[in-house]
């Protein structure tokens, strides 16, 4: 795809032709996006060993197998499908995206694909895995101290070079089509369906710009399912605190540690409306579980699936003390390689002075008893 296909091309004088120049690279780049999907779009539902007498299946949505390794290509291919149709997106666009790491690391893809600049404003924590990723894809980083800062700095960014700031956090929600054409939640349930409970009692799902939760949440209400949806949140994240208070506006004004979720502010997408429960977990207990889940799969997993796992195994519990049976979905977010040397260091999870094994032990005794703590 070119990049320098502008209104100053060779031959080009007057602006109608400029703007069907414009329009038929639009046309292309389009065309581009929708083929990746088609390459791309579904993933695998990845049963996860429980005791079958218990009559309850845990199921993972494996988004770690995308091209560009996690749940964020649905994001940001759909985010540039709305940039592109919207006119915000031309020839010569510098494509500018505050993100914890994911996001970006996607969105350089999809990038490089069209040809244009692009640059990730991140928190300058972010894992150094996922810094080289996002240059692996031709992205570059622009690292800020104070993690409640990015997006501020995203659209200063945007305003000086004259590009399209992406805008994750508003935009998710708005951006993916929750009625179907191939979405997150058409695809669980067309996978589900020679399953023994093909639909779900619960879906689990993090929220860090809320784009998932409202996708699912719409889709299980636009088919009338009787799924109900828990978003899992992570400590120093708004989005818990303000759904226990009821205040929208409320902040914490802190990072969170577990990558790709938690905001220290309830972003635009979020949509509370959908959501049925908030549980919000222990950092320790999402480390915990992400390593317990990767010794079962034999596969590492991210952090953002160890919060998922820790609240799915909950309700497991909560659906196997009411003598229910049933299916609890959640996600594979990412893998766990992006995290060799923060997660899965013992000398990093000390330094942050997290402790592992009460939860580990949790774990431990909900997966060989089916109980879990009140």
């Amino acid at each position: 795809m070119r990049a320098d296909l502008a209104c100053n091309v060779a031959g080009v004088t007057h602006l109608d032709r400029c703007d069907e120049a414009s329009r038929a690279w639009v046309t292309e780049a389009i065309a581009a996006v929708e083929a990746d999907a088609n390459r791309s779009a579904d993933t695998h539902l990845l049963p996860f060993p429980l005791p079958r007498e218990w009559g309850i299946d845990l199921y993972l949505k494996d988004e770690s197998v995308h091209p560009t390794g996690s749940l964020k290509h649905r994001l940001a291919r759909s985010l540039f499908l709305y940039g592109l149709c919207n006119g915000w997106i031309g020839p010569a666009t510098t494509i500018i995206e505050a993100s914890s790491g994911s996001t970006a690391v996607s969105e350089a893809y999809f990038a490089r694909m069209l040809g244009l600049p692009f640059i990730a404003v991140m928190p300058a924590a972010t894992s150094p895995e996922k810094i080289a990723q996002i240059e692996f894809q031709g992205g570059r980083c622009h690292l800020v101290d104070d993690p409640a800062r990015v997006v501020i700095e995203a659209r200063w960014l945007a305003e000086d070079t004259g590009g399209h700031f992406m805008d994750q956090f508003t935009y998710a929600e708005r951006a993916t089509d929750w009625r179907g054409n191939n979405n997150i939640a058409e695809s669980i349930y067309a996978q589900l369906a020679l399953e023994r409970h093909p639909v779900p009692a619960w879906i689990v799902v993090g929220a860090g710009t809320g784009g998932t939760s409202a996708t699912i949440g719409r889709y299980t209400r636009y088919r009338r399912l009787p799924t109900k949806l828990c978003v899992v949140d992570p400590e120093n994240s708004a989005f818990f605190p303000a759904w226990q208070a009821g205040d929208w506006s409320m902040r914490t004004n802190r990072g969170s540690r577990i990558e790709g979720i938690g905001r220290p502010c309830v972003e635009a997408s979020f949509l509370p409306s959908v959501v049925d429960r908030m549980l919000q977990v222990p950092d320790a207990a999402s480390l915990a579980a992400m390593r317990a889940g990767s010794a079962v799969l034999g596969r590492r997993v991210g952090g953002s699936t160890g919060t998922n796992l820790w609240g799915a195994f909950g309700l497991i519990a909560e659906l196997l003390a009411a003598g229910r049976t049933g299916s609890v979905v959640t996600l594979i977010c990412d893998a766990g390689d992006r995290y060799a040397d923060t997660y899965y260091a013992d000398e990093w999870v000390a330094a942050q002075g997290l402790d592992l094994a009460p939860h580990r032990a949790t774990i431990d005794n909900f997966l060989a008893t089916g109980s879990w703590p009140a």
